[in-house]
């Protein structure tokens, strides 16, 4: 007998899980998901996420797919469900959606951000789980050079120069449309905000390291325009550290939402 296709908006602190793909001997938050659901519905349940997180990356609004028991409503399962899980996960919401919803291939666009502290108190135990705390001498980072290399990140471009290698097949082209991109002010610091149809692996964080050393001199405008048309990453500056890197929101076509999105 089918079961109810629910959709869970996950919020997570992601310094104490090594990622979000469930493995036999790590922490994740697949895992962890999947273990309290199982106990929940007395038989196992596979969770299925939009996007594997890397280690120590947070999100605010990573979409996950369950099939549950008829019995189990969204709200019911939420509310439950959140009494079962550790204080690092939070079901924000959860939607009852169409048969044929996919948490990965049914979404259409996904939107990060990534903070970057610039303040002596980034390296506050407060904050250094949730921002990349600038070194000293990157503090004076030219905020045009960041602006321009947003601009040209944005549209379609194939993103070989920002991939870490033998991740997609060797047939993907690796491209993604990149819908927004900008950097903003912060209180303490910037937050680097993108959204895309897809993102390759270490993609937000190779774009932000390239960036950040742009912005502060040690590369050229121009070696990053050359990697938005690479043929491999060669060239890209090291990947800015998980801790700054938060998946905000998932998005799908309403037609797959059953109750109220």
């Amino acid at each position: 007998m089918a079961g109810r296709v629910l959709q869970l908006v996950l919020q997570y602190d992601g310094s104490d899980f090594a990622g979000w793909q469930v493995q036999t001997s790590e922490r994740t938050v697949q895992g962890v998901m999947e273990g309290a659901l199982t106990r929940l519905c007395d038989h196992p349940v596979r969770v299925t996420g939009a996007g594997r997180t890397d280690a120590g990356v947070h999100a605010r609004g990573q979409s996950a797919g369950v099939e549950v028991p008829e019995h189990w409503t969204a709200e019911k399962l939420r509310i439950v469900l959140n009494r079962r899980l550790p204080a690092d996960v939070w079901i924000a919401r959860a939607f009852e959606m169409q048969p044929a919803f996919h948490a990965r291939y049914s979404a259409t666009g996904r939107c990060y951000s990534y903070t970057v502290g610039l303040d002596e108190a980034a390296h506050s135990p407060f904050r250094r789980r949730w921002e990349y705390a600038v070194a000293n001498e990157h503090r004076a980072l030219d905020r045009e050079a960041l602006d321009w290399c947003a601009e040209r990140t944005l549209g379609s471009h194939r993103f070989h120069g920002f991939a870490v290698r033998g991740t997609a097949p060797a047939t993907d082209e690796h491209r993604c449309d990149v819908r927004q991109c900008r950097w903003r002010e912060s209180p303490n610091g910037l937050v680097f905000d993108i959204e895309a149809n897809r993102f390759l692996h270490h993609m937000v964080r190779f774009l932000v390291g390239t960036m950040l050393d742009v912005a502060s001199g040690h590369r050229p405008r121009e070696a990053f325009a050359e990697l938005l048309v690479a043929p491999a990453n060669d060239a890209v500056s090291p990947p800015a550290p998980p801790e700054g890197l938060c998946l905000e929101q998932v998005t799908y076509p309403s037609a797959l939402y059953l109750s109220p999105s």
